[in-house]
């Protein structure tokens, strides 16, 4: 039911940007979607931004990372982290909580270290 609500929202936002404006979903390094312009469906994006928002929640309740530092680019189930972390063991857990949402292919991390 949810997953349907989120469907609609999304095809009446593409409506409404269709011909004025394109809002980018996704993120930096991975493409993204350019609503209103890109001929990509409208189930594949609504999984992507589902799939961004499930990563950055898992990110965020994960006391071993502050997730308020990490961006996350996601398209077609290929993500992105960009950001920093204070350890390579908060790099490294990120990509493992991120590898564990369903529908992720792959992950690339571009987190730098900074102490």
């Amino acid at each position: 039911m949810i997953n349907n609500v989120i469907k609609i929202i999304i095809f009446f936002l593409i409506l409404l940007l269709n011909g004025c404006t394109s809002l980018l979903v996704g993120g930096n390094g991975v493409g993204g979607y350019a609503l209103g312009k890109d001929k990509g469906t409208v189930d594949i994006i609504t999984d992507d931004v589902t799939m961004t928002a499930s990563i950055k929640s898992a990110l965020i309740k994960d006391r071993e990372i502050d997730a308020f530092n990490i961006k996350v680019g996601t398209y077609r189930g290929f993500v992105t982290l960009h950001g920093h972390v204070k350890t390579s063991a908060q790099a490294m857990r990120a990509v493992q909580l991120t590898k564990s949402i369903d529908g992720v292919i792959k992950v690339t991390s571009k987190l730098l270290i900074i102490k």
